[in-house]
């Protein structure tokens, strides 16, 4: 509350449309005194604000926000200068004289300080643009681009009637377009080359259309070889030019482009994200000027976050070939993510932010940067503890991206709005957010978790979103809190309005948790569970959870355990130990994320997963899984390893003929130095 105090303050009712109380905002906020509400302080009461805009400025409305950054600017006295939606987000609703709690805590939230910056990742353009496409569409594109790019066509396919330009403004090739990779700035684009004239080597005399006797070349320059018939006057006429040549392979080009404009039926690159510096807007008239002025201004140097921070020591991907953990791979819209060896590797060019990756990942190496989780679990804090300490009752958090808050503010000025509990918070991508914020939210006072997806979330998100509030749920209820905690929100008006407004309140822990929210994902979640376990209605020991949970123990066959310990050395986070000073396997649930690798590294196929959250405390201690008896040297008694282990060699290796004696076989039983003494002693003998 203190933030906001340090504040000037502005709070506009916007005419009147929005009931704000100035003394139980006052309250809420725990200001000296209750706000100033303006009706009109973007119009007539703007000298308000010029006035009394000082320090760092914190004003409740975003439609104006060019505006009085002008005022700011001008008056000289403002040091920041923030605004929050409470319009849209609270005033505009037909819940609206209940909403004072949620406006309180949207303040609150913007008054916070600024999360920490995070490392960027540097695109450089030249402004070398690659225009793809049909002959006609090509050469537009290029035309309108000449002059605020340098442009290269590619002619994917043939036009009739169209023809090349008089000048030669830009290069022009033709092929097949085989192969886009990289990124603004980094694009490396192959094609192959399928006519005899190479239209980077004409130089459009003519002479070619006047020697042909079936008029199969045009002034697009290529020749027609269904009319052709390979008479090659148009050979002798190209003469020493030599763009002409029949005898020329289907041969491969490539070249490096800053930018690629792909204007195919099918384009190169398909998918829900494509790389930043790829545009392929269809038949979309308004997807194609969109396009046109953004490519026409991507010369020159620019920076993105670098979204995510990967953990490779615990990343439970692979060991030693032996495959474990690939969800971050299969989720990925942009194909940003790769397997390298044990571990993965992330282009950070091709990263868009969408968090998937963090989200499923069950270990925590790879983590969301942007913000981190404690920056963002902070602002859930300030949001859901303004808003209880100000009356409200049972606050849901809205989790939305950008994209989101136009849904929300068509709700706001066609619908009734959102309720009254319902507290948005917006987010880059609403995927990089999952379990473990929504267990801290519900453990921290918020009563039901919202995700807002629209149509541009990538089926692989949704997919991801929808099995992580599965596992949540099964969690949640298990424990005996009932009801829906956790809900995927869909953008269209019913849908959206249907699973807002008849979201009954389900039971939550009345003892809300005062941990902070760690940067590690496990930990965050152990605290979260610990504190629902700890307040449960209905408390459990375990609770089995579906599939795919990064929780879990793992069963071994004793019988078939020949405790080679393979799985030790194969575990990446060290659920896995052996004995000190015994023959044992040790396991320690807690650490445990289901990666599946020591069941599938065990040769004798002894381990299998068993998923499920055991949540008494011999689940963060070390419990033997097996153990086996110890064999010995039978010359010298020093230790050799497993009995089981020694005895299956043994009996497998009894028929080879290097062991037809029964002196060779006892040799297996003795170590290595005995053995050689053994084989000497015989030779003696």
């Amino acid at each position: 509350m203190t933030d906001v105090a340090d504040k000037s303050l502005f709070l506009c009712s916007c005419n009147g449309t929005q009931p704000l109380d100035a003394d139980a905002l006052g309250r809420a906020l725990a200001l000296p005194e209750a706000p100033a509400v303006r009706t009109m302080l973007c119009h007539r009461e703007l000298g308000d604000f010029t006035d009394g805009a000082r320090g760092d400025v914190l004003v409740a409305c975003t439609q104006e926000a060019h505006l009085f950054n002008g005022a700011a600017e001008r008056a000289g006295h403002v040091r920041t200068i923030r605004f929050v939606n409470v319009r849209e987000n609270g005033g505009w609703s037909s819940d609206a004289r209940a909403a004072t709690p949620k406006i309180a805590a949207l303040i609150a939230a913007a008054a916070l300080p600024e999360p920490d910056p995070v490392p960027v990742v540097t695109y450089r353009s030249g402004g070398q643009v690659l225009v793809a496409g049909p002959a006609a569409e090509a050469l537009r594109w290029a035309r309108a681009l000449d002059g605020h790019a340098a442009v290269t066509v590619l002619v994917t396919s043939r036009d009739d009637g169209v023809e090349l330009p008089a000048t030669r403004d830009f290069a022009t090739h033709a092929g097949a377009l085989t192969r886009v990779a990289g990124w603004l700035g980094a694009f490396d684009v192959e094609w192959r080359v399928d006519n005899p004239i190479d239209l980077d080597a004409c130089t459009r005399c003519n002479a070619c259309i006047r020697a042909c006797p079936e008029h199969a070349i045009g002034f697009d320059y290529q020749i027609d070889l269904d009319a052709c018939r390979d008479h090659r006057a148009c050979v002798a006429a190209c003469g020493e030019v030599g763009a002409i040549d029949f005898e020329r392979e289907k041969t491969t080009r490539s070249a490096r482009f800053d930018a690629v404009v792909d204007l195919q039926r099918v384009p190169s690159l398909r998918g829900f994200d494509t790389p930043q510096g790829y545009f392929a807007p269809g038949d979309d008239v308004a997807a194609q000027a969109r396009t046109l002025v953004e490519v026409a201004s991507l010369a020159g140097e620019f920076e993105k976050p670098r979204y995510f921070a990967y953990k490779a020591s615990i990343c439970a991907h692979s060991r030693s070939q032996v495959e474990g953990c690939s969800a971050c791979i299969d989720v990925c819209s942009t194909r940003a993510i790769r397997a390298d060896g044990d571990h993965v590797v992330v282009e950070p060019h091709l990263c868009m932010g969408c968090g998937g990756c963090a989200t499923v990942c069950p270990s925590g190496a790879m983590r969301y940067a942007y913000p981190s989780m404690p920056d963002l679990a902070r602002r859930v804090r300030t949001l859901v503890d303004t808003y209880t300490a100000a009356g409200g009752r049972d606050p849901v958090i809205l989790l939305h991206a950008a994209q989101g808050a136009a849904s929300i503010a068509q709700a706001a000025r066609h619908r009734r709005g959102l309720p009254s509990a319902v507290i948005p918070v917006e987010v880059h991508h609403v995927a990089s957010v999952g379990l473990d914020l929504w267990l801290a939210a519900l453990a921290s006072g918020a009563s039901r978790i919202a995700v807002l997806a629209g149509p541009d979330l990538a089926p692989s998100y949704r997919e991801a979103i929808e099995a992580q509030m599965r596992f949540g749920e099964t969690i949640a209820n298990a424990l005996g809190y009932q009801g829906e905690h956790f809900r995927l929100v869909d953008t269209d008006p019913a849908r959206f309005d249907d699973a807002l407004w008849r979201w009954a309140p389900p039971l939550a822990p009345r003892v809300t948790a005062t941990f902070a929210v760690d940067a590690d994902k496990r930990t965050t979640l152990a605290m979260a569970i610990e504190h629902l376990a700890r307040h449960a209605p209905t408390p459990q020991t375990h609770i089995p959870l579906p599939g795919g949970a990064p929780f879990g123990a793992i069963e071994v066959a004793a019988s078939a355990c020949t405790m080679c310990l393979a799985c030790v050395g194969a575990c990446p986070v060290g659920a896995l130990a052996d004995g000190q000073d015994t023959l044992e396997l040790r396991f320690i649930e807690s650490r445990c994320v289901q990666c599946g690798i020591c069941e599938a590294t065990c040769p004798e196929h002894a381990i299998t997963l068993r998923p499920g959250l055991c949540l008494e405390p011999s689940a963060k201690a070390l419990r033997v899984l097996n153990a086996a008896r110890v064999a010995a040297c039978t010359r010298c008694g020093k230790a050799l390893g497993a009995a089981k282990l020694i005895d299956d060699m043994v009996a497998r290796l009894a028929t080879h003929s290097m062991f037809a004696t029964p002196e060779a076989l006892a040799r297996l039983r003795m170590c290595a130095d005995c053995r050689v003494i053994d084989q000497f002693a015989a030779t003696a003998r």
